[in-house]
């Protein structure tokens, strides 16, 4: 069972493995990245940064399609965290049971408008995140479960 979604460019570190774990109740990370699921030694770094009990599965986009819409995730209390908006944009649009989005934190890089305090978009993200909502995904901002969600859409 999906019990969250998140763009987080830091992928998993203390507010995903700690705030955000116990405050929904995952026990299953799912980090969907190519560049992630390609390189050994992030893949070791985040599967520690998790807390003890939290199994860390770290795939590729496509795999991480694969894996959801095939039912293996279904026995886990599963937390996606990807890497950029473009990412969650692939993975949303192969897996139409994802609902929800939370946009918690994305680098800022050049042509990037900063969005929230945490948020920088550019303007294929916009377009990305705008084609999501047209699904009827909800698309928020929440860096901390005690945070009020912020209607990203409404913010674009």
């Amino acid at each position: 069972m999906i019990i969250g979604t998140r763009v987080d460019h830091r992928l998993v570190h203390g507010q995903v493995a700690f705030s955000w774990i116990s405050s929904i109740g995952a026990n299953c990370i799912l980090v969907a990245n190519d560049a992630a699921a390609n390189n050994d030694m992030q893949m070791t770094a985040l599967k520690l940064a998790a807390p003890q009990g939290v199994k860390v599965v770290v795939k590729t986009i496509a795999d991480s399609v694969n894996q959801i819409n095939s039912g293996v995730t279904d026995k886990y209390r599963l937390f996606i965290v990807l890497k950029t908006v473009n990412d969650a944009y692939q993975l949303l649009n192969g897996c139409p049971q994802i609902k929800e989005l939370n946009v918690g934190g994305t680098s800022k890089t050049v042509g990037s408008v900063q969005i929230t305090s945490s948020v920088f978009l550019n303007d294929k993200d916009i377009s990305d995140l705008k084609q999501l909502a047209q699904k009827n995904i909800e698309i928020f901002a929440q860096m901390v479960p005690t945070d009020k969600k912020i209607d990203l859409i409404k913010r674009l």
